[in-house]
């Protein structure tokens, strides 16, 4: 798991913790703030060591994590979980999005959407609010 180095970098530490599927996804996220490192923002070149504190952003999901381990190597998901720690309160924080997630009621679809199905997910995303304005008022 551990390699004779204390130290890596931060992009190929979270492509071998299975975080992104490619170092270049990892590169791209610690370019554009997604993962900071004890609230700093960071280069894809700094490098991580056992201890760090760092926080990872991946679309709603917030991820605290303690950095335990160093490997340069991809190995399956059990090894890499033995990389790193989550924090309690983020595991708690992901649990209540998850969950909210799941209570969401998600519009089904069948192909391509009509101009109906257009204008419902169009309402949908827009809050509530119908964006097409009838002047004999409102019907559906």
């Amino acid at each position: 798991m551990t390699e004779t180095n204390d130290k890596l970098r931060i992009d190929k530490w979270l492509w071998a913790a299975r975080f992104f599927k490619t170092r270049a996804l990892a590169v791209d996220a610690v370019e554009s703030g997604k993962v900071t490192m004890n609230e700093a923002r960071l280069k894809p070149a700094k490098t991580v060591g056992a201890g760090d504190m760092l926080v990872i952003r991946l679309g709603q999901y917030h991820f605290e994590i303690e950095v335990l381990g160093i490997s340069n190597r991809r190995g399956p998901a059990p090894e890499a979980q033995k990389l790193y720690r989550e924090t309690e309160a983020s595991r708690a924080r992901r649990a209540v999005i998850a969950e909210q997630n799941k209570a969401l009621p998600l519009p089904t679809f069948k192909g391509r959407p009509t101009k109906r199905d257009r204008r419902e997910i169009e309402r949908l995303q827009s809050g509530g609010k119908s964006g097409h304005k009838s002047p004999w008022g409102d019907f559906e």
